[in-house]
């Protein structure tokens, strides 16, 4: 096949194609004993009442549910929090200001690596870390020592 051939097979497939017989007879007489098979009478009212009840019944039982357990992760998130927290006695304040900034970010930073290591227990990176941000803390109190 050369390439003239296949540019005429391709032209022939944009010319209109009838079908050898009538398909639409055939489609409408599926179509009307589909229907007479499947006449059904009309739901009847009460017959839908319960499933209205059902839904409703589902749907306040669905938000008590989601209610409750809203209430419970909100006194465990408290309860967290509370444990976690750092009382402002325990935290070290510099008295000079140009350290003040870098003494929140540390505290900071070893809060938030105290937390990861409550769920990570066995993680050396983590331990790395925590060393890596004491010792930054006792630099920086020694820089206040040695400021004066």
């Amino acid at each position: 096949m050369n390439e003239f051939e296949w540019l005429r097979q391709t032209r022939a497939l944009r010319e209109p194609v009838a079908p050898r017989r009538d398909l639409w007879s055939g489609i409408d007489a599926a179509l009307d004993a589909a229907e007479a098979t499947t006449k059904t009478p009309a739901p009847r009212r009460a017959a839908r009442q319960p499933q209205n009840w059902l839904i409703a019944a589902s749907f306040v039982g669905l938000s008590l549910f989601a209610g409750s357990l809203a209430v419970h992760l909100r006194d465990r998130t408290l309860a967290n929090a509370s444990a976690t927290v750092i009382p402002e006695a325990g935290r070290w304040r510099p008295n000079d200001p140009r350290l003040a900034g870098a003494a929140v970010e540390l505290d900071a930073a070893n809060m938030e690596l105290r937390q990861a290591i409550e769920q990570a227990p066995h993680s050396p990176a983590l331990q790395r870390l925590l060393n890596r941000t004491q010792k930054q803390q006792a630099q920086l109190r020694q820089m206040e020592h040695q400021a004066g």
